[in-house]
């Protein structure tokens, strides 16, 4: 297939296609006519690397999955060097989660010193405040 019925069949852009190519994550072939060839093999690798970067990997960390495809495994994520990238992802994920779920703690604490001040508020009192009170002014 060509460059473009494979942008199409992939859900990319051909564009795209020749940024892997530059990067040497997808091999083209050449016609005699000089167009760019791909096949069915083609085609898998760039709908791996598409569903990893949908995963939230960065295009070099797809690259063990594209050489485990190139050496002939039917899945690009059997080989070792897929498998610690996704180990590596995964760490990262639960270092992000444990993050969020600091920030969601501290949002939490907030809103409930928030909603107390103002249930306490009475007509002709103070002004509201809109600053926020935090102990900890290098996080």
């Amino acid at each position: 297939m060509r460059i473009g019925e494979l942008a199409e069949r992939a859900g990319t852009t051909t564009r795209t296609l020749r940024y892997y190519e530059s990067r040497g994550l997808l091999q083209a072939r050449r016609a005699e006519n000089g167009y760019r060839t791909y096949d069915e093999g083609d085609l898998r690798m760039v709908r791996q690397i598409r569903t990893l970067q949908d995963f939230g990997f960065d295009l070099e960390e797809t690259r063990p999955f594209v050489d485990c495809l190139r050496a002939g495994h039917p899945a690009g994520d059997s080989c070792p060097g897929s498998l610690a990238v996704y180990r590596r992802k995964l760490g990262e994920l639960d270092t992000l989660i444990d993050q969020l779920q600091s920030v969601r703690t501290e949002v939490g604490a907030q809103l409930a010193r928030a909603e107390l001040e103002a249930s306490a508020e009475v007509p002709g009192g103070p002004e509201p405040r809109c600053e926020l009170n935090r102990e900890d002014e290098d996080r």
